[in-house]
């Protein structure tokens, strides 16, 4: 090969790496772009050996470089291309409104604010997805912070929080900071004491079925009228742990008569008897309910934009009172509708999905069964698959729903590419093979990648095929990679045929595997385990890559151990 044909094959090499990388946010691979790069320069076809070596270290120095610095690149290299990836990214992002009154601010700076009591279901997915691309439209900021100061009802789970935080970053995000509420506990004690001497809270000692019957009524409760003074020494002693659970509330003082009873007086702290599992925060005893601990937080951290659950409008409504008395300016508000997920037979609950971990019904998180973002990656679905799906829905009022099968088409157009086939036989039914035949087969490793080659499937004097596919006594049928057989009612003879025998005559193609050289396979599904037999080459796939097992589907290789090799189905 001569320098300037080389020089050539380098150039569009980084070019397609560059669009790879920055058109799907990550590292290029020599597999991905060969496709493209073959497809557009067909004289570089006879040089397809050679092609993969020199395009390696190209894409190796794509790689090293910044996002900023990968984007500028291609610019210099194909100004079209970008202009192409640009129109791309500014349809999918019409997909959401503009927010609202951006324009009023100097930065936009949103938050995602989990309970960590456990890891994210897919439903969580949702709030990153479109906070993250809102950040991404104004070149914003954004918050992720944990609203952990509920011990009991939502316990936190002390190893949701990285897990969270490794889901962010798989959706395809990462915050700008992190904040655990449970850090902050003498801060939101400082606004409650200046609340008190703003005379916007007190302390009330009623049970909670007597004051809530006040309430209704729009009656105060006898506490309402208590001085300064003691309202600071009692809320001291909350601080203190000197009550029990339910013995003594700190409430913002509303309007008693409000329309909506659940405005009326509302619970800013509490007590409570057990411990925060953090050990940082295990020693607090006294907590913010949630509408004070996050009114506290939006406005310290400058929030000027959140998005919340139409079921959580009440919460606005409240701490408006509690921004009024001190002052400040409410941030903007959307409200969403719930989202709601096809394809699983659990619900989209932590609590259930815990519940059922426990029981031994899920074997973890990550199972396949279970509606989580563990099982999708371990499945082999990309963060920005799910992303794009979420994106799409919009901010309805309304609640929407969401088809897995609609994540899966994302995923395809993704992993595609990448993803050698293989021939794998469930409940495998052993059949001699007899004649004069080849040796072995040699299908493709990817039906649109000749460059990659072909693998090769050993033929022993016996095969595997699927029971469904076994024709008729007397029937041919096409082995496919390999040659047309005749089934005589206990096994399969060659016929010599060529390829004519299916394109002209209709004969079947079926898959199969060597009986004794193939390999076992356990694909882990959402309907249960299915065991298999692959042909030989499967064992040399890398774990965590994506495959597609011909006629079955998408999965992602999960361990090659002595006895079995497993992989995870991600979709048809």
């Amino acid at each position: 090969m001569d320098q300037q044909l080389r020089e050539r094959i380098e150039r569009e090499a980084e070019k397609h790496a560059l669009f790879n990388a920055v058109k799907h946010g990550g590292s290029a691979e020599v597999g991905a772009i060969m496709g493209s790069l073959m497809g557009e320069n067909p004289e570089f076809r006879e040089h397809g050996g050679e092609v993969p070596g020199i395009a390696a270290p190209v894409v190796s120095r794509v790689n090293d470089r910044s996002s900023e610095e990968r984007r500028e690149r291609l610019a210099e290299l194909a100004p079209a291309l970008l202009e192409e990836l640009e129109t791309e990214e500014e349809e999918e992002e019409r997909t959401l409104p503009e927010l609202p009154n951006a324009e009023a601010y100097d930065e936009i700076r949103m938050r995602c604010a989990p309970n960590p009591n456990g890891p994210w279901h897919l439903g969580h997915a949702r709030m990153p997805a479109v906070i993250g691309t809102y950040k991404q439209r104004y070149d914003g900021w954004m918050l992720c912070r944990f609203d952990d100061t509920d011990p009991v009802t939502k316990r936190p789970d002390l190893e949701a929080y990285d897990a969270i935080l490794e889901s962010i970053e798989y959706l395809g995000f990462e915050a700008d900071r992190v904040m655990k509420a449970s850090d902050r506990v003498e801060t939101y004690y400082e606004h409650a004491r200046e609340l008190i001497e703003k005379g916007g809270a007190y302390t009330c000692s009623c049970p909670g079925e007597t004051f809530s019957e006040l309430k209704n009524a729009g009656e105060a409760c006898p506490h309402r009228g208590k001085d300064e003074e003691t309202v600071r020494d009692e809320f001291e002693a909350m601080v203190d742990g000197e009550y029990d659970a339910g013995e003594m509330v700190l409430r913002v003082r509303t309007d008693i008569t409000h329309k909506n009873p659940a405005l009326r007086d509302w619970v800013a702290f509490r007590m409570v008897d057990r411990a925060h599992p953090r050990e940082e925060a295990s020693g607090y005893r006294c907590w913010p309910m949630l509408d004070f601990q996050s009114g506290v937080d939006d406005q310290l951290t400058g929030i000027t934009h959140i998005v919340r659950g139409i079921d959580l409008q009440d919460s606005a409504k409240r701490q408006r009172f509690l921004y009024d008395y001190f002052g400040w300016e409410y941030p903007e508000v959307i409200h969403w509708g719930h989202v709601q997920i096809d394809a699983y037979d659990v619900k989209m609950s932590t609590s259930r999905i815990k519940e059922l971990i426990e029981e031994g019904a899920l074997d973890g998180w990550d199972d396949p069964r279970a509606p989580t973002l563990a099982s999708v990656r371990r499945r082999g679905i990309r963060g920005d698959a799910i992303t794009e799906a979420m994106i799409e829905l919009g901010t309805s009022t309304s609640d929407v729903d969401l088809a897995m099968s609609s994540v899966y088409a994302k995923n395809r157009e993704r992993i595609d590419d990448g993803s050698d086939r293989y021939f794998l036989v469930r409940d495998g039914r052993r059949v001699g093979l007899a004649g004069e035949g080849p040796d072995a087969a040699h299908p493709p490793r990817h039906p649109e990648h000749e460059e990659r080659g072909t693998r090769e499937i050993p033929v022993d004097d016996a095969v595997l095929v699927e029971p469904a596919d076994l024709p008729p006594e007397g029937e041919r049928v096409w082995l496919k990679g390999l040659a047309c057989v005749r089934y005589d009612g206990t096994g399969f003879a060659f016929t010599g045929d060529d390829i004519d025998a299916v394109r002209e005559e209709g004969v079947d193609v079926i898959h199969w595997v060597p009986a004794d050289e193939s390999v076992a396979v356990r694909l882990r599904t959402m309907e249960g385990d299915v065991e298999g037999r692959a042909e030989p080459e499967f064992r040399e796939t890398a774990v965590d890559e994506t495959m597609q097992f011909e006629r079955i589907g998408f999965a992602r290789v999960d361990e090659h151990a002595d006895v079995e090799s497993v992989a995870y189905f991600a979709h048809p």
